[in-house]
């Protein structure tokens, strides 16, 4: 079925902002896929190019049914825009960066919904974790530590360069369109 949803997700630092940038980058011309930016409530960063909401905005729009999905995680609000519905709804693939434990509710709610799941080493997460020095990403123990284990349809390792962790998503990702 064309259309739907590919949800990226992996732990804090895996780089799957990047992966998407690099994806977006390849795929970008073609019209059977949307990249949208998240809506976050934080001003956007070198790594991570979202959107900023406030957090009355936030709230509002959760409770209006304002967003395809949205969650809280780290102290801070995540959504996806609702035009992003419409667009799975007519055929396009929506890839976007979720929270693992948002894929159980999106797998009700939205249309043809695959994951794809970015890892690398711990060492590696934490190099990239401390690199970026966001106050939400606090103790990076405990940040690490955690685990959410998630049925993927893909997984990338990303411990190498970006471009070849990329690559995988983007054949990943024209398979899906196919």
């Amino acid at each position: 079925m064309p259309g739907g949803f590919v949800l990226v997700v992996g732990p804090s630092g895996a780089g799957k902002d990047t992966l998407l940038r690099l994806a977006r980058d390849a795929l970008g011309h073609d019209p059977r896929f949307v990249f949208p930016r998240r809506l976050v409530t934080r001003a956007p960063s070198a790594h991570e190019d979202n959107l900023a909401i406030t957090e009355g905005a936030f709230a509002a729009g959760a409770e209006l049914g304002a967003f395809a999905l949205h969650w809280r995680a780290h102290g801070l609000g995540y959504a996806i825009a609702l035009e992003t519905l419409a667009e799975a709804r007519v055929g396009r693939l929506v890839v976007c960066n979720v929270s693992r434990r948002i894929v159980g509710q999106a797998r009700l709610t939205l249309p043809n919904v695959g994951v794809a799941a970015v890892t690398a080493a711990p060492d590696i997460l934490a190099r990239r974790l401390a690199a970026r020095g966001r106050p939400e990403d606090g103790d990076l123990r405990t940040r690490l530590d955690r685990v959410a284990p998630i049925e993927a349809e893909c997984t990338i390792r990303n411990d190498r360069d970006p471009e070849s962790a990329a690559a995988v998503l983007i054949a990943h990702l024209r398979a899906r369109a196919a």
